[in-house]
């Protein structure tokens, strides 16, 4: 799959008629619609449907916690005119984040259709724990399971495409009532992609498949459709959300490198990313975790010429001065890089890093001999040298999702939900579940306590210390709770 960049512009569409024996006929096409973030000095002032309106727009959202607004027009002058509000700290046009895509789809992956190479799993199996190696990691082979699951009064919101609430391995832990949609023209918060549903499974499945937590309450904050992007606004509506619902920790394995060239306005930060920014401060000052996913391009986050030659070579976008990739690398989130399984010396070969990652976490990859062929030439194809067991096996929608049932298939045929998958995004989840379970522990413990807690009782894998690419180590639930 392509790459989508989140650059949004005006256009104007000129249609021309031309007709023997009359003059040519211009017709304007009907005014583009965009979508503005507009973000105040302080509170929403009272006034602000007016001054919103005087200037062309119509409010779409307000969260006034944070005093960030979502504003629609057609008037191409809006922002101009807008901006002459002194109240305003910020406005520009919405940005739009997306899922972490599939680190394979740099090799033009289809899913399902890659090699045949599918792995088979037995339908009538009574539990997948022994194809769980990831989570067999840092539970030290379920140990942790003895001393603490969680509880069902510890949540973790997970902000993505929804939750397969209906599957057998998730259905006793995840709060259908609490959960929320935030995409417009949705009612509810189900997972019509399968991504949400697999991240909430490393966090709390409980059956054939086991999470970090398996009595942690999960609650979907839906904020991604069947495909496509995110609106900015539906996602800090999402986070300001959660933390109103007084939920423990957000898990966001959402991407961010479509933002790097637009986070930038000519007096500051846009106003998307000052609308992300004080979204999780809001839910950190209110006691919440935030752990976000590192992404999924190889790429440094503290090496800015890295940036800027990637966005170069991949989109021909010239980068000028300080650049960040959210929510990686927004302060206050724990930010997690992709161990795998056979080496604790080099991270998955997609997974980013730098001086931002907090910690690594079991995030899978296709084995040594794919890895070791990537590193020496990444832009080869090396589909048939996959190994999809060393990836990590997840709850996955019951039902047929857009997308399909990537890598996995089952000896009766049928549709079962279950499926290995790779990336930041599904190393984001094993340390939200931690935290979770840290949270049923301590719940006294600010987010501040939890993100030590995790690093000090991670594995040192790499360099001894604090190293760019596990940053303080493996995180592992085990250590954590055999001291305390």
């Amino acid at each position: 799959m392509k790459k989508k960049l989140a650059i949004l512009s005006i256009c104007s569409a000129l249609s021309f008629s031309l007709f023997v024996g009359f003059p040519t006929k211009i017709t304007k096409a009907a005014p583009k619609t965009e979508h503005y973030v507009v973000a105040y000095k302080g509170k929403v002032p009272d006034n602000y449907s007016e001054t919103i309106s005087n200037a062309g727009g119509t409010v779409e959202r307000v969260i006034p916690e944070i005093g960030v607004i979502e504003v629609a027009s057609e008037d191409p002058s809006f922002l101009s005119k807008v901006k002459e509000d002194k109240n305003i700290q910020s406005a520009g046009r919405e940005l739009e984040a997306y899922l972490e895509p599939d680190p394979d789809d740099a090799m033009n992956f289809t899913p399902g259709t890659p090699d045949g190479q599918k792995v088979t799993l037995d339908s009538d199996a009574e539990s997948y724990w022994d194809k769980q190696w990831d989570m067999q990691r840092i539970t030290h082979e379920g140990d942790s399971y003895k001393l603490n699951k969680g509880n069902h009064d510890t949540v973790v919101a997970v902000i993505d495409t929804g939750i397969d609430f209906s599957h057998p391995d998730l259905k006793e832990n995840v709060d259908l009532a609490g959960s929320k949609t935030f995409v417009p023209g949705t009612t509810d918060a189900w997972d019509q992609n399968g991504h949400g549903t697999h991240v909430a499974g490393s966090i709390a499945a409980n059956g054939k498949v086991k999470g970090v937590g398996p009595d942690l309450t999960v609650r979907a904050y839906r904020v991604f459709g069947a495909t496509g992007g995110a609106q900015q606004s539906w996602i800090t509506d999402a986070i300001v959300t959660a933390a109103n619902d007084g939920v423990e920790v957000i898990n966001m394995s959402i991407g961010g490198w479509r933002w790097m060239a637009h986070n930038l306005d000519e007096k500051g930060d846009s106003a998307s990313m000052v609308a992300y920014q004080r979204s999780i401060q809001y839910a950190i000052q209110k006691g919440v975790t935030v752990v976000v996913s590192a992404g999924n391009d190889s790429k440094n986050l503290g090496d800015l010429h890295d940036m800027q030659a990637y966005w170069k070579d991949t989109y021909g976008i010239d980068i000028k001065g300080p650049s960040r990739v959210v929510p990686a690398q927004i302060p206050g989130v724990i930010t997690v890089s992709s161990s795998n399984e056979w080496s604790n010396n080099s991270i998955a070969f997609y997974s980013n890093y730098g001086n931002s990652i907090d910690v690594a976490a079991p995030g899978g990859d296709n084995g040594p001999l794919y890895d070791s062929l990537y590193r020496q030439d990444p832009t080869g194809n090396y589909l048939d040298k996959r190994d999809y067991t060393y990836r990590t096996l997840s709850t996955y929608p019951t039902y047929p999702v857009a997308g399909g049932n990537a890598t996995t298939q089952f000896s009766d045929g049928q549709w079962h939900g279950y499926s290995y998958l790779h990336g930041t995004s599904m190393a984001a989840p094993k340390v939200a579940g931690i935290a979770g379970v840290i949270k049923a522990v301590h719940p006294e413990y600010t987010p501040a306590q939890v993100a030590a807690a995790i690093r000090q009782s991670s594995i040192d894998f790499g360099k001894v210390g604090h190293d760019p690419l596990y940053g303080a180590g493996e995180a592992n639930i085990y250590n954590f709770l055999s001291n305390n």
